[in-house]
């Protein structure tokens, strides 16, 4: 029954679309893309290894309904044409990749919700989400904060890209949020959800917002066999605890987020993660700096004979070689331009990212992997956007804090 309304979303949203042409000034919409150069020094074989890709190419937009009653969430991603191969990201891992951050899907977020069906008592708001989408649990994803280079934790921090159903409750302060979904991860960027599958894995999210900026999030989920599709991998148990602020000051406009994670294998394997990041925005000029820090435990699995960069997919669970650890220090700048009188917005950002690797348990020696323990990786990206800013993805109906919006925004204050 439940595969079905899912599945009945996903044609209310064609139906919309082809629909959509008198809506089209209540449609907040936007595009991104990055054309980006980054340079890994060492990569795996212990040799320096330069790659350009254009990453996150996104067209993403939202149509409120019925006086806001119903939403449809839609942001349509091109990376499995622009990097199939996936990005050169020392440390990344996921989806058969390693040391490479894996192409999204190519419908990152496609959902329907309704807002306030039946009205509560004042002051409360709920919403019920379905589609394909993020699950309610961790922080929002990586594309929409300020580095380019994702972080090591991306599958520790957030559980995307799933047939989901979200329902949402907030009243003051305090939002609660429960979903079930489908525990398998995509395979290939132009694979739907497997949905035989629906319903086998949930998650449950609490935040509060005591104060204007600021939010305190906890998470737990339990995902059933993300890594084999068909369901016969481990249970990955995960818990995130996370505070988030933003606010516009004398100073400029100031972020930071830290987040701590424990995601358990199947009762056998342990990892946990630590991350913290900041970002300053000047008002005048746009110019902005960030920095990241963050400590993660990494899973280790046997490579392809025929590619450094993959693991065998599905694999049994018992391929774990060891864990590692990874210490990363990112430290970033960007600076907005425009041209003439283009209705398009452009940003140069630098950054560079130093990584200590040391293995804590297993047969799995980074230094005869990569050469050393030490890694470097320095990226240079045009980031070039329209319309709206990327949204905070992961926060659907009665749960979202604003209209959209990220640290990524790169528009003139």
């Amino acid at each position: 029954m439940v595969r079905r309304v899912l599945r009945v979303s996903h044609l209310l949203l064609v139906a919309i679309a082809l629909r959509a042409a008198p809506l089209a000034a209540q449609i907040e919409w936007g595009a991104q893309a990055t054309p980006l150069a980054t340079m890994a020094a060492p990569a795996p074989g212990g040799s320096n290894r330069t790659e350009f890709r254009v990453v996150a190419p996104t067209l993403f937009g939202m149509l409120p309904l019925l006086h806001g009653h119903l939403t449809v969430h839609v942001m349509l991603d091109g990376e499995g044409l622009t990097m199939s191969g996936g990005e050169l990201s020392l440390g990344a891992w996921g989806e058969s990749y390693e040391d490479r951050r894996h192409p999204h899907t190519w419908a990152h977020e496609v959902l329907v919700t309704v807002n306030d069906p039946v009205r509560l008592p004042a002051g409360v708001r709920w919403s019920l989400t379905a589609g394909k989408g993020f699950a309610a649990f961790g922080t929002e994803d990586p594309m929409s904060r300020p580095a380019m280079i994702y972080p090591v934790n991306h599958h520790f921090s957030q559980v995307l890209e799933r047939a989901v159903v979200v329902g949402a409750v907030s009243w003051r302060a305090v939002t609660v949020e429960g979903s079930v979904f489908n525990g398998d991860e995509p395979e290939r960027w132009n694979e739907w959800p497997n949905w035989s599958r629906f319903g086998d894995s949930w998650s449950a999210r609490l935040t509060v917002r005591p104060t204007p900026g600021l939010e305190i999030g906890g998470s737990i989920a339990e995902v059933k066999s993300p890594e084999h599709r068909q369901g016969a991998g481990l249970v990955h148990r995960l818990v995130n605890f996370s505070a988030r602020y933003q606010r516009l000051t004398h100073i400029g406009e100031v972020y930071a987020l830290a987040e701590w994670d424990k995601t358990v294998e199947g009762g056998f394997f342990s990892y946990y993660s630590g991350l913290a990041e900041v970002q300053w925005r000047r008002y005048q000029t746009g110019l902005r700096a960030y920095l990241r820090f963050e400590r993660t435990d990494r899973p280790e699995e046997l490579r392809l004979s025929s590619d450094d960069f993959r693991t065998i997919r599905p694999h049994s669970e018992n391929g774990n070689i060891g864990i590692t650890r990874w210490n990363v220090a990112t430290l970033g700048a960007g600076k907005p331009f425009s041209i003439a009188r283009l209705p398009v917005r452009f940003e140069t950002i630098g950054e560079a990212a130093y990584m200590h690797v040391t293995t804590l348990t297993g047969v799995f020696d980074p230094v005869q992997w990569y050469g050393r323990n030490d890694l470097w990786m320095l990226s240079v990206g045009l980031r070039i956007g329209a319309g709206s800013p990327m949204h905070r993805m992961g926060q659907y109906g009665a749960a979202m804090a604003g209209p959209m919006h990220s640290m990524n925004e790169m528009k003139m204050e």
